[in-house]
């Protein structure tokens, strides 16, 4: 195929596999499905009433929980020449505010969204709403200026019609704007070019010979605003020809996963912590689990696998954040190989596992056509073709991103003996105890995860004269004796002290039970832990507890919130 852009791909399957189904919205009794062919009829109706109204080069606001309509509304912005600005269902209002100001936003397509009523007091009073299929928005949300639209409407205005733009590699089809962990994000540039360059780097390969024929499936859960989703899925959907299943909720996301048997399935690590809870929890713990484990390793991971939705899964891939070595061994266990990668919003699949390339802890080898080197600061930089061209209107920022033709991650790694990469954590992470020196939080805490107690962690010792490990303890450890969890978190911690500096030791634990969420404004939209809003809870506690644990010469336990 000799296919240049998104568009290129879609109309590629819409004429060789017309018939097939792309994207499935599942339901409680069975899912709505769109043909490639129905999906370029909608896609291209909706692009030419688009272009008619707007023009082109327009940034176009998009917010709604993932469903078919979502790809549908993406491709139809980009195939008008227009511009896709996602906005997760979870943002805050005064970030989408600046967002919508930032890249004066003329329209938004609007479908199922929790925060829904927040963002629509702070969008521009003279904004076009399009609601998506299925969306009815109240009267009030209309401003003096604005006005509403439907889905259907654009649908009719262009229908049997397809736009007259050309779309071209090099185009800005979207504004992806960072998590934000350190302030206001930051609208990093797409291109056609910026995700199929990378998909292409990546290709898998196909899965085993009985399924070659077979259409390849994938399951949308996580954000589609987030470019690793986006990517992964919509956008490899549209390279590969694959059908796309959308789970109804998060609470179905299990039964959904069992439904659709995923070939290919993405994660980020607290989504795998997650999972491994959930089949801990259905086997009657940890210890139940494993005696099940050693009577019949290959028998019962098997069984696992299926029953939860990974029985057909021949690529199975975590990113995002560090997964920790334990958990991609207990997974190991069941006969779920984890690939880690790493790549981000401005630079996509550069480094990866894969198989025969593949080292516990490390994210990988390089891809084919990806150079890089470690400054002399411990800083991974890179350089290789399908890069972002910057950030939108801030050209200062691009100056940073983009160094002496080398991109600068904001990533530390090191590189063993046999060239697997690894990465060591945040360059803006790295914090000096009293003592002056550096200490990498990731590692330990990739440690410290392997804690059957604890599901969340967090580093903290800017300053300290002791660093201090924030823990959020799991549901089933309320199940346990308060001195059993106790036991087990000193037998963790010391087992960490006796590998790392001194300088790098833990000597305090704060132990809270309350979950870190998006809401609570500690995890970002993608589940990252914004490391400054704990320190903003907790760095006065924990100095306090350094200073005491020093002055003692012993671990400290400290217990947030009742134990039951």
């Amino acid at each position: 195929m000799n296919n240049n852009t998104l568009i290129d791909y879609l109309d590629h399957w819409a004429e060789n596999a017309g018939h097939k189904p792309w994207l499935r919205d599942l339901t409680a009794t069975g899912s709505k499905d769109y043909s490639w062919s129905e999906g370029r009829a909608e896609i291209n109706a909706v692009a030419a009433a688009l272009e008619k109204r707007f023009g082109h080069g327009i940034n176009m606001l998009l917010l709604s929980r993932n469903c078919a309509h979502w790809v549908l509304a993406d491709m139809a912005i980009i195939r008008s020449g227009n511009v896709t600005c996602p906005i997760f269902t979870t943002q805050a209002a005064e970030t989408v505010e600046y967002l919508a100001a930032f890249v004066e936003a003329k329209v938004i397509f609007v479908g199922e969204s929790t925060n829904w009523q927040a963002i629509k007091r702070v969008l521009p009073a003279d904004i076009t709403i399009v609601t998506l299929p299925g969306t009815e928005l109240p009267d009030d949300v209309i401003g003096a200026e604005s006005q509403c639209l439907k889905w259907e409407t654009l649908l009719a205005e262009g229908q049997g019609k397809k736009p007259v733009y050309n779309n071209q590699p090099d185009d800005a089809i979207s504004l992806v704007f960072t998590s934000g962990t350190t302030g206001m994000p930051k609208g990093v540039i797409q291109t056609h070019n910026s995700n199929l360059i990378p998909i292409r780097r990546a290709e898998l390969e196909s899965p085993d010979s009985e399924k070659q024929n077979e259409q390849i499936r994938y399951l949308s859960y996580l954000p589609l605003s987030h470019i690793a989703e986006r990517q992964i899925i919509e956008f490899q959907s549209l390279f590969r020809g694959a059908a796309v299943s959308f789970n109804q909720s998060l609470e179905t996301l299990l039964s959904d996963l069992q439904r659709t048997q995923p070939h290919i399935f993405f994660a980020v690590p607290r989504v795998w912590q997650q999972f491994q809870q959930a089949i801990v929890e259905k086997y009657g713990g940890f210890e139940a689990f494993e005696r099940k484990l050693t009577e019949d390793q290959d028998g019962f991971g098997k069984q696992v696998l299926t029953e939860f939705g990974f029985g057909e899964a021949f690529y199975s891939a975590s990113g995002s954040a560090p997964l920790s070595a334990s958990l991609i061994e207990w997974w190991e266990a069941l006969g779920l190989e984890i690939m880690e990668g790493f790549g981000q919003t401005e630079a996509m699949n550069l480094i990866i596992s894969r198989d025969g390339c593949r080292r516990v802890g490390s994210i990988g080898k390089p891809l084919d056509g990806v150079e890089y080197k470690i400054t002399e600061a411990g800083e991974l930089v890179v350089r290789t073709d399908g890069l972002t061209p910057g950030y939108y209107k801030q050209p200062e920022k691009t100056a940073e991103l983009f160094q002496d033709g080398w991109l600068h991650t904001g990533d530390k790694a090191r590189v063993d003996e046999d060239g697997f990469v690894f990465i060591t954590g945040r360059v803006k992470d790295y914090f000096k105890t009293i003592h002056g020196k550096f200490v990498a939080p990731p590692p330990i805490e990739g440690q410290f995860a392997s804690n059957e107690h604890v599901e969340q962690q967090c580093l903290i010792g800017r300053g300290f004269s002791k660093t201090v490990m924030v823990a959020v303890l799991t549901q089933a450890a309320s199940n346990e004796p308060k001195q059993n969890v106790e036991t087990s978190i000193q037998e963790t911690v010391t087992a960490i002290n006796n590998t790392i500096e001194k300088h790098a030791r833990i000597g305090a634990v704060i132990i809270t039970l309350e979950p870190w969420t998006i809401d609570s404004g500690v995890l970002t939209p993608t589940l990252k832990i914004r490391r400054e809003k704990i320190d903003e809870r907790f760095a006065e506690l924990g100095e306090r507890l350094a200073l005491e644990s020093a002055e003692k010469g012993q671990l400290l336990l400290h217990w947030i919130g009742e134990y039951e």
